[in-house]
């Protein structure tokens, strides 16, 4: 009998359960999506009420090609359901993406690593009845959040076939990346290495899907790339549906691989066999048991901002390219309201930030690391020792901090050894300086987890809040003429413009006092509370 033909007996039932108790935690991902749609059709007539402001928008997304990265291209800015495609359709998906990773690989191997699925196993269960229960709430979630994103937009103002459309692409993305996370989960050899080869497969479409559609590269490319089936559904500019039909037959191909990967493998194991550990522990300090512990997760970051250094430097050194194609440029380059000059620097910047965003989460990662160490109760037997908390969670918020800048700057000197050989108006050392200028914004993001984990633990998603805010406020803030106010927030608003003259660098000052108090908090939070609460 082939893996795929095993028995699924009790999935139904096993199924229902899941949606029981773990069902709520897609609610999330299907109300961030919902807020994400809808309130682009919401404050599009309030921020855009005329021609001249939506002409206006069209030139501000012109002269910042890392929009563009980021939500994929804007075909039509001039109607509600034209913006609300660009906003909505990649950055949507990518969420929903997200959600369905983590719904497979939480129903899977996450059960196999804390002993539930042994147990659930000694009742009469086939074989392969949680991988189609975790594939199961993965789809489900994912047709949940494309139908409220859909109707709520609807309701909102949004055009019926558009926002449909729209909707629709959410739950195509979350299915292929369920079929995706489901294969991940048979490979991994635990919760957090599937979760890491899905995540980063993720990652690496939605750059790559960016970059190609940002330089206009042959369409080849688009159509290469999962990701770049929903944008050729075109939502408001084309209304087409039958691109989906490649995402339904790539998920289908997928889990049928996921349950052959499944019959072929030992429970808790994967097919990537894991190294075992010493005899005897290696770690004789608490900052060596904290890079122990993160190693393999630095490692792959590591790769990751080497990658992301030389697309995001190919991408700068383009920037003349860029430029040229876009007709509100040249009319402000035309009327002398900026000079070429100053809008690369403008991007550098801008690039750089983003980087410095995406640096932030493997600090953050790092923090709510020594939490999940807490829950699995390997914190105590550390501290029954010679150990103090302090110096403990010292060596965690090190490793995150030290980690996160290592990623700019390696980022950082690729962009600027890429530009300075393209000739595009910025050197190395101007790159390079602005690098560096990043790290203390990327360090507050880091210390709001640090206080989060140290004090409130329980809270652990509002780790997440940095990098969030950080995101929305300097990528779309700008865009949306939000006040000055409001863009501080974020601490990458406060990074001044290396090249610029008499660049004011008070803000990076009152940043550094936030990351010092936020980090006082989280130690005087840790030393006090009790572990694993």
């Amino acid at each position: 009998m082939s893996a795929v033909a095993v028995p699924l007996t009790g999935t139904r039932q096993l199924l229902h359960a899941s949606l029981r108790h773990d069902g709520r935690l897609f609610a999330p991902w299907v109300a961030a999506v919902t807020v994400l749609s809808a309130s682009s059709v919401l404050i599009y007539p309030f921020v855009f009420p005329d021609q001249s402001d939506r002409l206006a928008l069209s030139a501000a997304i012109g002269t910042n090609p890392a929009l563009g990265l980021i939500f994929g291209p804007a075909r039509d800015l001039s109607t509600v359901d034209g913006f609300n495609a660009w906003r909505s359709l990649a950055l949507g998906g990518f969420l929903v993406g997200l959600g369905a990773i983590f719904a497979v690989v939480r129903a899977t191997r996450a059960q196999e690593d804390s002993g539930q699925a042994e147990l659930l196993a000694s009742g009469v269960m086939g074989r392969s009845s949680r991988l189609m229960s975790g594939i199961g709430i993965a789809l489900l979630g994912s047709v949940a959040a494309g139908v409220v994103a859909g109707v709520v937009t609807v309701l909102c103002g949004g055009g019926w076939e558009t926002s449909l459309l729209l909707g629709a692409t959410f739950t195509a993305t979350g299915w292929m990346f369920a079929s995706v996370a489901a294969v991940t989960a048979q490979l991994g050899g635990d919760a957090r290495t599937a979760s890491s080869l899905a995540v980063g497969t993720l990652g690496a479409l939605y750059v790559l899907r960016g970059f190609c559609t940002s330089l206009e590269l042959p369409s080849w490319t688009v159509w290469a790339n999962p990701l770049g089936w929903t944008l050729e559904t075109r939502p408001a500019s084309g209304d087409r549906w039958s691109p989906l039909l490649l995402a339904l037959a790539f998920t289908v191909a997928l889990v049928v691989v996921a349950f052959v990967l499944q019959g072929r493998r030992d429970f808790g194991q994967g097919s990537i066999a894991q190294r075992p550990g010493p005899a005897r522990g290696a770690a004789r300090s608490t900052w060596r048991l904290a890079l122990r512990l993160n190693a393999p997760q630095a490692i792959t970051w590591t790769v990751a901002f080497a990658m992301l250094g030389v697309v995001f430097g190919y991408f700068v050194a383009s920037v003349d390219d860029l430029f040229s194609g876009e007709a509100g440029v040249q009319q402000i380059l035309a009327s002398g309201a900026t000079t070429p000059d100053e809008l690369t620097a403008a991007f550098v910047r801008t690039i750089l930030s983003l980087v410095g965003i995406i640096a932030a989460v493997p600090g953050v990662q790092v923090l709510l690391k020594v939490r999940a160490e807490e829950l699995a109760d390997r914190v105590e037997p550390v501290m029954a020792g010679a150990v103090r908390r302090e110096r403990y969670y010292a060596s965690n918020v090190l490793l995150a901090v030290a980690g996160s800048t290592v990623y700019v700057l390696l980022a950082g000197t690729l962009v600027a050894l890429l530009a300075s050989r393209a000739d595009v108006g910025v050197t190395f050392a101007d790159v390079l300086l602005q690098a560096v200028a990043i790290a203390p914004a990327v360090w507050t993001v880091v210390a709001v987890s640090v206080a989060v984990v140290g004090a409130r633990p329980a809270a652990s998603l509002v780790a997440w809040v940095g990098v969030l805010l950080s995101f929305g406020l300097t990528l779309l803030g700008p865009t949306f003429g939000l006040d000055d106010w409001v863009l501080g927030i974020s601490p990458f608003w406060h990074v001044p413009a290396v090249t610029a003259v008499g660049p004011d660098w008070s803000g990076l000052g009152w940043v550094s006092l936030v990351t010092a108090g936020l980090v006082a908090v989280g130690f005087a939070g840790f030393r006090r509370r009790d572990l694993a609460r």
